[in-house]
């Protein structure tokens, strides 16, 4: 087996950059998911506790775009990839 060389190499080292962004949000989310209520009965002197659910749906909210930007990334990337690794493959054959 020979070593990993060349485009497919940089291409591999990107993909693993992007992916690994992409489950540190995925696992933010979560985590941030865990501390939101579905539903919460308060009254006017909780307003603190609102305050906090809402910073919390806030900030889901935020992470929704990078998240979805480096999810695509990280699937095109793994397309180029595997269409590399064929194209050397088929080249070498």
């Amino acid at each position: 087996m020979e070593p990993i060389t060349g485009p497919i190499l940089y291409v591999l080292i990107a993909w693993g950059i992007v992916t690994a962004v992409f489950m540190l949000l995925l696992i933010r989310r979560s985590v941030l998911a865990s501390h939101e209520d579905d539903q919460i009965f308060l009254d006017a002197a909780q307003e603190h506790m609102a305050r906090e659910q809402r910073e919390i749906i806030e900030k889901i909210n935020t992470l929704s775009r990078p998240l979805m930007t480096s999810g695509i990334a990280s699937g095109a990337l793994l397309l180029v990839l595997a269409g590399l690794w064929l194209y050397n493959g088929l080249k070498n054959f």
